[in-house]
């Protein structure tokens, strides 16, 4: 099995880590080339291009600056322990076992602006490029158009005939997936919360419930679409009622 998330823009970057484990970026030299633009923008460009605050826009300067390889572990963090948002709060990361911790390793794929692709263990140093940033890099108009082959690709490399693919990321960030040139077929769940007599997605609590999926698939050792369909973490439950696509399971609570 293959998931695939999206990053966080909050970031830890000093809670102990519960391994000296580490990997390093498989597009790195692609992440430099998206640096050596992104460093001569001025603080005031970043926060027109990104529409952030002018502190977050001169600390972003700052980090771009100081942007510079090799990684190491001093100076870089693994992405699974330097993102901090919904998803990696579900996902629990700190507390998993070192064999589950390899697992994961094997499993998730975390996709970003920068980096492209991450595995969990791969260094990162922190940074806020967000994948519908309109960036130009060279003849590509932004960042969708920079690394859809290349992410395509990757995946396709990794992907085995009729194994599970499972995409618990953003639109924002699955858009940069060619996903009709993936050779398997993609399973999206969908996570929907009862509100004012309506059935809605609530990103706060859609985004905590893909991080508690990919815990629930370690957990539980997951392997095929009817597993992932025993999801019950955080009270919620699959809805056969509600899904209207084999592919696209929705879960309720």
């Amino acid at each position: 099995m293959k998931i695939v998330v999206s990053p966080a823009k909050s970031l830890n970057l000093v809670r102990a880590l519960p391994t000296d484990d580490h990997t390093m970026p498989h597009f790195l030299d692609k992440a430099q080339k998206l640096n050596k633009v992104l460093s001569k923008k001025k603080p005031k460009d970043l926060s027109e291009l990104m529409n952030i605050s002018d502190s977050l826009a001169q600390l972003n300067w700052e980090r771009n600056q100081a942007f510079s390889v090799p990684f190491t572990p001093e100076k870089a963090r693994p992405a699974v322990f330097a993102f901090n948002g919904d998803v990696y709060q579900g996902l629990d990361a700190y507390t998993l076992s070192t064999e589950k911790l390899a697992k994961l390793q094997d499993m998730l794929r975390i996709l970003s602006g920068l980096y492209g692709i991450l595995k969990p263990l791969d260094l990162m140093l922190p940074y806020r490029l967000e994948m519908g940033t309109s960036l130009k890099v060279g003849r590509k108009k932004n960042l969708y158009e920079f690394w859809k082959e290349e992410l395509t690709r990757y995946l396709n490399d990794e992907l085995h005939k009729d194994e599970l693919f499972v995409n618990l990321a953003s639109n924002e960030y699955f858009s940069a997936i060619d996903k009709k040139a993936l050779k398997v077929p993609v399973v999206t769940p969908i996570f929907k919360d009862w509100k004012n007599d309506k059935l809605k997605v609530i990103s706060f609590y859609a985004k905590r419930a893909r991080g508690a999926m990919v815990r629930y698939i370690l957990d539980e050792d997951i392997d095929s679409l009817e597993g992932l369909r025993g999801f019950d973490r955080d009270e919620y439950q699959f809805s056969q009622e509600h899904t209207l696509k084999e592919n696209e399971p929705v879960f309720v609570r």
